[in-house]
């Protein structure tokens, strides 16, 4: 929607080997080309002492100044409610239960202190919701101490939270339950996910405040089940962060209730309903219907773009991670009703679908509100919410006869019994189709797939029987024994992956494929280099870009990024989470100690080498993401968060990932709200981790 406005430990030695021989085989199938050489190197050197311009920030917006004796007494409560000692349940922290009343109560705190440290008070009366927050921080604390369990979980409307696995921060969700409802906690409850619409200043202690006052449109029309708000890290588009915050809070609900897992709907509107179309997309297996309602489903056609103004081509590869109708075929596998108002001109991303549909040979069902604007008609919505419950009362089908499975990226690779485990080639239309005949044999067309899984499609069945015959793309595959899941690899012609050649030491894989956005979709660790880079200039980018990356993360995706210095980085942190260095061999430790292991970048005195690069060192700094060669399960990232910034918060349709697999940045033009510095080039690695010709 648019806005309107080291301490290292040393590895095993027995590895060395095994990586010697793997750096030697990249290093060998990188096909020469020929060097461009640096031309800017005579290029006006910006003054070194001269502060790089802050980045205004646009969402959440700043601001309404607030009494200093407001502030001074808000800040007082939150650091003594923060201070607490939260052992509940007789005396026990242990258990994980025990855990979740203490997280309950600190997200009302986290919401006041963010608000504090952003300026997000927006009019006088927030200062008397900040108060009520922690007014009900205090009063949890207190029902909590006093009693086991969780007493206001009995309320019609909860709000609670849940521990982010990215990065450890607390994020909240509310609850619906319905006026009336018989809830049975021995009986599987329906889940109807709500996803909400753009508000550039609903920040974590708005969200909570409308979360205790307000109701979804859909609540007067579900009377079978729980609804669940996830908060989406704020005005994310429901994109990266985001994405993960509704599946994490799908994942929290089912801790605390009996939800059936093939009884989750998915619904939301205007940025909600784009959420709704990828998420559903991205994810076709895990919801048993869904209806996006307006919102935007694809980036050119939603900002009006022309191709006399389309950006980069990596760029527009990379519009691949989240542009709905490349995910079409995945739309198939569960019941879709999108709605439109007919005077709203975000009936545009339906259309766009209702094309996408057609072009595959199928009609989407496309509800559309007579006289209505950018809202539900009731009578409309009637209809919609009939659909959903026949699906609720149906159920998903966990192991369908048929699935299609259509993606861009190895990150959404699985539907039901079939996942795609190696492409050809990144960010081209790829595909599997697969279904079950009444005599057993199991048909496959591909596109695009290099190696896949097809695991066992019939319920209660553990193995595909001995016998079983897959007819892939025109050849025969027999199991000769019972399979669990056949594993399967095209060279010539399709054959079990056994019985292929070994795979090489890197290849692009699920969770293991970039773009650099990627690496924040998990886990990961800031490494802070202690050290010093002989470039005045690189040592200025390097610090303004690391203060601001942790500075966005917070405003942005309302959380703390975890930093630690490059000499207390520990093998553990390698094994555990995606690592993100900044600086270059000369200040960050951790990057020099694995800087021979790294083909794709190198530092030769004052020569900075990259692809087909050779660049002064002085006023260029490469952005990359990378297997980590000392843990190639996790990623390395190279002086880069996620790569859309300030001016592409202005539409949610723009906060796509940028730069690709790596970048090279002239820092002679300083980072603004679009870019890092000038792009001299970007671009991906291939299936093997190489470079790779830009088109």
């Amino acid at each position: 929607m648019t806005s309107r406005q080291p301490r290292l430990a040393a590895r095993p030695q027995a590895r060395l080997p095994r990586l010697a021989a793997a750096i030697a085989l990249l290093l060998a199938s990188v096909t020469p080309v020929p060097v461009i050489t640096d031309r800017s190197a005579h290029a006006e050197q910006p003054a070194a002492d001269q502060p790089i311009p802050p980045i205004a920030r646009r969402i959440p917006p700043a601001g309404i100044k607030i009494d200093p004796k407001d502030r001074a007494e808000l800040e007082r409560r939150v650091t003594e409610l923060e201070n607490r000692d939260f052992v509940f349940n007789n005396g026990s922290a242990t258990a994980a239960f025990d855990r979740q009343p203490e997280r309950d109560i600190r997200v009302y705190i986290k919401a006041v202190k963010l608000a504090l440290q952003h300026n997000e008070f927006y009019k006088q009366d927030d200062v008397k919701l900040a108060h009520k927050l922690l007014d009900t921080a205090d009063a949890r604390y207190k029902l909590a101490s006093s009693r086991s369990g969780l007493p206001w979980g009995r309320d019609q409307r909860v709000v609670s939270a849940y521990l982010s696995s990215i990065d450890g921060s607390l994020q909240p969700y509310g609850l619906e339950i319905p006026n009336g409802y018989n809830f049975n906690p021995r009986r599987p409850q329906p889940l109807y996910v709500w996803l909400h619409g753009r508000g550039d200043k609903v920040t974590d202690m708005h969200f909570i405040a409308q979360r205790e006052s307000k109701s979804s449109p859909i609540s007067p029309h579900v009377k079978d089940g729980i609804i669940l708000h996830p908060f989406g890290r704020h005005c994310m588009g429901f994109k990266s962060a985001g994405e993960i915050d509704v599946l994490d809070a799908v994942k929290a609900v089912q801790k605390r209730y009996n939800i059936d897992p093939n009884r989750i709907v998915l619904m939301g509107f205007s940025m909600g309903g784009a959420g709704v179309w990828h998420i559903g997309a991205h994810y076709p297996d895990k919801w048993c219907a869904m209806s996006p309602g307006a919102g935007f489903a694809e980036t050119a056609r939603y900002t009006r773009l022309t191709p006399e103004k389309y950006p980069r081509q990596v760029e527009q590869a990379l519009w691949g991670v989240y542009d709905v109708p490349g995910y079409v075929r995945n739309l198939f596998n569960l019941p879709v009703v999108a709605y439109s108002g007919e005077k709203d001109k975000q009936i545009q991303a339906a259309r766009v679908m209702e094309e996408a549909f057609k072009a595959e040979g199928r009609e989407l069902t496309h509800l559309i509100g007579p006289g209505m604007g950018h809202k539900y008609h009731p009578d409309t919505l009637k209809q919609i919410m009939s659909h959903m419950r026949a699906a609720v009362k149906k159920g998903r089908d966990t192991h369908p006869k048929q699935v299609a499975l259509q993606t861009r990226t190895l990150r959404y690779n699985k539907a039901f019994w079939v996942t795609a485990t190696a492409l050809v080639e990144h960010w081209k239309d790829s595909r599997i189709d697969a279904r079950v005949d009444d005599d057993g044999v199991v048909r496959v067309t591909t596109k695009n797939i290099k190696r896949m899984t097809l695991r066992s499609a019939k319920k209660g069945q553990a193995a595909w029987p001995k016998g079983t015959r897959f007819v892939i793309d025109g050849d025969t595959v027999v199991t000769d024994q019972p399979e669990r899941a056949l594993d399967v690899t095209r060279f010539a012609r399709w054959k079990p992956s056994n019985q292929a050649a070994p795979p090489p030491p890197l290849r692009k894989q699920h969770g293991l494929q970039g773009p650099i956005d990627d690496a924040f979709m998990s886990r990961f660790i800031v490494v802070r280099p202690t050290g010093k880079s002989p470039h005045p200039q690189v040592q200025r980018w390097v610090e303004f870009e690391l203060n601001h990356f942790v500075d966005r993360w917070r405003a942005l995706y309302r959380g703390e990024v975890l930093v630690k210095k490059d000499v207390d980085v520990t093998d553990r942190d390698m094994r555990s989470a995606n690592l993100v260095l900044w600086g270059d061999v000369h200040s960050n430790a951790v990057l020099r100690r694995m800087a021979n292991q790294l083909p794709v970048v190198q530092w030769k005195n004052d020569k900075l080498v990259m692809g087909n690069h050779s660049v002064d060192a002085r006023m260029h700094v490469p952005m990359l993401i990378y297997p980590n060669p000392l843990d190639p399960s996790k990623y390395v990232v190279v002086n880069s968060g996620p790569t859309h910034r300030e001016g592409h918060d202005r539409t949610n349709s723009l906060q796509n990932p940028k730069l690709g697999d790596w970048a090279l940045i002239d820092i002679t033009q300083p980072p603004n709200d679009t870019t890092p510095g000038r792009v001299v080039d970007a671009g991906f690695f291939d299936e093997y981790w190489r470079y790779k010709r830009n088109p």
